[in-house]
């Protein structure tokens, strides 16, 4: 188990959520192609509307996938 799996197990457990619950790849990814396509502050603040949105209803996958692509079609070279 890495030590990222070990993370998401304890913050579940937490939280009252299990590991299932969450698709680490698909946050990962939106959050990658925020930081490179947006700005890197974007990543973790995406991430969190990301959750708001899922917990309000959304479908995770639907998400993922309108976000993702919103940051990479973004106009500009992702700096500040």
């Amino acid at each position: 188990m890495s030590v990222l799996d070990t993370w998401t197990a304890a913050a579940c457990d937490d939280l009252g959520l299990t590991p299932a619950d969450v698709d680490v790849k698909a946050v990962l990814d939106v959050a990658r192609d925020v930081a490179h396509n947006v700005v890197r502050p974007g990543a973790p603040v995406t991430a969190y509307l990301m959750g708001l949105a899922v917990g309000r209803g959304a479908d995770p996958a639907e998400v993922a996938a309108r976000l993702s692509s919103l940051a990479l079609d973004w106009p500009g070279d992702g700096r500040e």
